[in-house]
């Protein structure tokens, strides 16, 4: 199975989760593309990962959210405006990926700057409620208990679920459409 998986400006989410480590230092207006095998549930997934670097125009981010299957959207728990863009954001990301209801995991990183926190957890389990997502706060710096993976599996997981539901209506779609095709020729040689 392959996921197209888009990451909103967080690279040190990146390299955390694709080599265990943190870098202090990297350049985070680079858009870089990853690819990267994990074994999730049982199964060997492949992810296509791109981090824009948040540096995109609207053209530009309307491209990239064509291009994912997934999403992570990220905000900084130290940063109060960069979590007042996920509501936008989502709501671009709606326009954009027809029909609504796109994989979505919400992610506050930098936890281990709870000392200067500007967004309360409450707050960011509310937004996730309400976008119907799942919801981690996590530091690419200290990623103690792998939540980082987990944020990553986990949307893995959704774009799966949501695959397979797709999948099933699509069939569905199908066999009504050749049985109502069926009836039609019968209706006709009948007449």
């Amino acid at each position: 199975m392959s996921n197209s998986v888009f990451l909103l400006d967080f690279a040190a989410l990146v390299v955390r989760f694709l080599t265990r480590r943190f870098i202090w230092e990297y350049d985070p207006t680079l858009e870089s593309t990853y690819r990267h095998q994990a074994n999730i549930d049982d199964e060997v997934v492949t992810m296509e990962i791109l981090d824009t670097a948040g540096q995109e125009d609207i053209q530009q981010k309307e491209g990239h959210m064509r291009w994912g299957d997934g999403f992570i959207v990220v905000y900084d728990i130290t940063d109060r405006g960069s979590f007042e863009e996920v509501a936008p954001l989502r709501t671009l990301l709606e326009e954009v990926k027809k029909p609504k209801n796109v994989p979505l995991v919400l992610v506050g990183n930098k936890s281990d700057l709870d000392h200067v926190r500007q967004v309360p957890t409450e707050e960011g389990e509310r937004l996730a409620a309400e976008m119907a997502c799942a919801f981690y706060e996590c530091s690419a710096c200290a990623d103690e208990g792998g939540a980082v993976a987990e944020a990553f599996h986990e949307l893995c997981r959704e774009v799966r679920r949501r695959k397979a539901v797709q999948g099933k209506a699509r069939r569905r779609s199908s066999t009504t459409h050749v049985k109502q095709a069926i009836n039609k020729m019968l209706t006709k040689i009948s007449s």
